[in-house]
This record gives structure tokens, C-alpha cells and sequence, in this order.
């Protein structure tokens, strides 16, 4: 027995994460379906971890608020610090850098694993998600980087979302290094800046501003936040610096691909230590849902954790939360039926065993295939049937087994047609 005395357990699931019923796992899959039919198009190859990791994997090189605020962390038997994982990143760099010398380059791999993080749940956040990676290692060429980015933009289109629906901001944290650099901010406070730009959208200007001064000083502040907000020509000021002119080539390869969408914003940040170069964001521009979707970067120094060498990398990570709240937001959900292409709907009396015969006939054909087992009226089982979103119903009574002649219903055009098993898997597979 469930609970104590007369007390039950209440039928509620863990705060902030979701039981998925069959008509929520049926989007889920869809939304999956999606995303590994884009990636593997590009020639990308699916991997897999466990969902356990050290927390050293993430104490130096994740962002400070995911270790500090929102890992799920706890001390085995073993006494070792173990963390579920908040992010795959860090676990693919490191499969990468354990297999790094017999791995054929580039190597192109995706995953989408399931990530916590102890936050309050909110609209597009919750402390579990599934999310679509997708990395590219041993090449710094900027094709890399425009090649994952296209990724991303051809499965945002896949989902029949519009060029006018999204905008892909990028920038380079490298870029932002020579920013600073000319702003005179001394080089062991870039990482405290990078981390309060990041934070500039959820906080009051006026804060933010007394943030930045109290950080680096008034006049370097200033200086930076010219160039920052106020300098429209930024990447030509910066031309002569391998990070502009690197950023520059990947958005021109990216213009000269058809995407029109691609907006510079030199204060993208993303909230990730390990990114190195360049970084993007996808956004929602829809004012229903004004928000930033998913991103990522370029990540070369994230190896050195593991081993003696960089392994130049690029990727991003692509919420299943996010993604959903995008295509609800842009009516962009396609009506999804049921995995069940067929339901037998069995007339009383009738000989179940022979029914399951039927049945099988069908399913040695590739067609799956439900029996109504309830007995009840013809009428009921019908009705019953209302919320399956089953394409075909089948009506099968003594007689019908006795000549093998069937009647067959397409539960959308309610059109019927009459026939053998093999006339019928003809329709149903047409």
C-alpha cells in the first residue's frame, strides 16, 4: 500500500517538471522527430550519457549562478560530490577529449538529453527539460560556426516558423575582450563584466549602471557603454581584430546562405564561461512571447579540463520548453494523431480469439493496431473513440470473421469502404 494510514500520496508531480501523458509525449516526439531529421540531414551523429556527472565537471567552467543557485548536487555512498547534469556541454567535451585521438575530424554529433536546474518555474523554465545539442569539434574554420547556426535556423524553419517570426542576434565574447581591453578594464575583471552585460535585461537601468561604475569605474564605464550601446559601427571600428573580422566572415557566409535575420548585437553575452568566440541567440520576436528561445558558441578551451590540447568547438542547445511555448505562441502545432492507425471495434458475442487473429493479419502488414475488448455496443466503443485520434476504425462481428469481408471508417472524412484484409491495408497505407 501507497502512503501512510489514511493519508494518500498526492497525485502531483515533483514541482517543475511534467509527466507527459500520451497526447504530450505525441508533441514531444514530434518535436524531436523535427530536430533529429534537421541535424542528421548535416551529417551529424547521435550520442548519449548518463544523467550523473561530478560537480567538478561544472564548478569552474559553467556559469556561476547554475553551480552556485541551481545544481542538483548530493554525496553518494561513496562519499564523491555527484551532480545531476544542468547542462550536456561539459559531458561532451569531455567523451570528446577521451576518444580525441581516434576520433576522425571534424566530429559532428547531437544528442538530446534530458537537464535539471533548481529554479522557479516559470513560463519557458522549468527544473527539468530535454534539450537538442548540437557540436562540432576539431575545426576553428567560421564555416563551423555559420554551419551550426544554419542548423538551428533550418530547424526553426521545419517547424514552419517565418524569417519574420525570429531574429538570431550575434556577437563574439572575443570581440567583447578587445572592447574591454580598449575600454582599459583590467583583464581579471572581463569575466565579472561579461556576467553583469548578461544580466543587463532583468535588471533596472539604474542599477545596472551603478553595478557596472562600482565594478570597473565611472569613466571606463562610460567608455564601455559607448561603444556598447551606442556605437552602430562597431565591427569596422574593430576590423583590424581577428575577432571582428572572424565574426564578420561568419555573418557573410551566413547572408550569403539566405539568412536575412542575422542581426549583430555587440552586448550578447551568453551566461557560459567556456564560450571563447562567437555566440548567438535565437529570439521570438512575437510580443506574446518576447523572448530569447535557445543559443550557444564556440567553446575552444572547454577540453583543457581533460586533456593537454584545445579542441576547437562550436554548438548549441535547444530547449524543448522554449521551443513548445514558440509554436503554441505562433499556432505553429500540427494536429497529431494517434500511433494507433487502426482500432477493431468488436460487435458483442463476438470470438475475441479470432479478433486478435485479424488483428495480427494486419500488424504482420505494419500497421499498428488496437482491439476493442469492451463489449460494449457497437454505439459506445465509437464514442469512446472521440479523443483517440485514430485515423481508421475497423467493425468486426461474427459475421465479418465468417467471410473475411471487412468495413472500414476514416475517422476524419467518416468516407467507408468495404473489403478483404489486403484491399483494406491498401487504403490504410495509401
Amino acid at each position: 500500500m501507497f502512503g501512510i494510514g489514511n493519508n494518500k500520496i498526492s497525485i502531483e508531480s515533483y514541482k517543475g517538471v511534467r509527466d507527459f501523458y500520451p497526447e504530450d509525449q505525441a508533441i514531444q516526439n514530434y518535436i524531436f522527430g523535427v530536430m533529429k531529421k534537421v541535424v542528421e540531414s548535416w551529417g551529424y551523429s547521435e550520442y548519449s550519457a548518463s544523467i550523473l556527472e561530478p560537480l567538478e565537471l561544472y564548478k569552474s567552467k559553467s556559469s556561476e549562478e547554475i553551480v552556485k543557485e541551481q545544481i542538483y548536487s548530493f554525496i553518494d555512498r561513496g562519499g564523491r560530490e555527484v551532480a545531476l547534469r544542468p547542462e550536456m556541454t561539459p559531458t561532451v567535451a569531455r567523451m570528446v577529449s577521451a576518444r580525441i585521438q581516434e576520433l576522425p575530424k571534424p566530429i559532428r554529433w547531437y544528442s538530446i538529453p534530458n537537464v535539471f536546474r533548481y529554479e522557479k518555474p516559470q513560463r519557458g523554465r522549468l527544473r527539468e527539460h530535454w534539450q537538442l545539442n548540437v557540436d562540432i569539434f576539431g575545426t576553428s574554420s567560421s564555416y563551423a560556426d555559420a554551419e551550426v547556426i544554419k542548423i538551428a535556423y533550418e530547424i526553426m524553419k521545419n517547424f514552419g516558423a517565418e524569417e519574420k517570426d525570429f531574429i538570431i542576434k550575434i556577437n563574439s565574447r572575443e570581440l567583447l575582450g578587445d572592447v574591454l581591453e580598449k575600454a582599459e578594464i583590467e583583464k581579471d575583471k572581463h569575466t565579472f563584466v561579461y556576467r553583469l552585460i548578461d544580466k543587463k535585461e532583468k535588471m533596472e537601468e539604474a542599477e545596472f549602471q551603478h553595478s557596472l561604475i562600482v565594478l570597473v569605474g565611472k569613466e571606463k564605464g562610460a567608455k564601455l557603454l559607448e561603444m556598447l550601446y551606442y556605437n552602430e559601427a562597431l565591427l569596422t571600428v574593430f576590423a583590424e581584430k581577428k575577432s571582428a573580422s572572424f565574426l564578420a566572415e561568419v555573418i557573410k557566409i551566413l547572408n550569403s546562405w539566405g539568412l536575412k535575420n542575422v542581426v549583430f548585437t555587440p552586448t550578447l553575452t551568453r551566461g557560459f564561461d567556456y564560450y571563447t568566440g562567437v555566440v548567438f541567440e535565437v529570439y521570438d520576436i512575437n510580443k506574446e512571447n518576447l523572448r530569447s528561445l535557445f543559443g550557444g558558441g564556440r567553446y575552444d578551451d572547454l577540453a583543457e579540463n581533460f586533456i593537454n590540447e584545445k579542441i576547437p568547438a562550436f554548438g548549441f542547445g535547444m530547449g524543448d520548453v522554449t521551443v513548445r511555448d514558440f509554436l503554441e505562441t505562433h499556432a505553429l502545432l500540427p494536429a497529431l494523431s494517434s500511433s494507433t492507425e487502426l482500432y477493431l471495434v468488436v460487435a458483442p458475442e463476438t470470438d475475441l480469439n479470432q479478433v486478435y487473429k485479424v488483428a495480427n493479419l494486419f500488424r504482420e502488414k505494419g500497421i499498428n493496431v488496437a482491439v476493442g475488448i469492451s463489449n460494449k455496443k457497437l454505439t459506445d466503443q465509437l464514442k469512446s473513440l472521440d479523443k483517440r485520434n485514430i485515423s481508421f476504425v475497423m467493425f468486426v462481428g461474427s459475421e465479418e470473421l465468417k467471410i473475411q469481408n471487412f468495413t472500414l471508417r476514416n475517422t476524419v472524412t467518416r468516407e467507408e469502404k468495404t473489403g478483404t484484409i489486403a484491399e483494406l491495408v491498401e487504403i490504410i497505407k495509401a
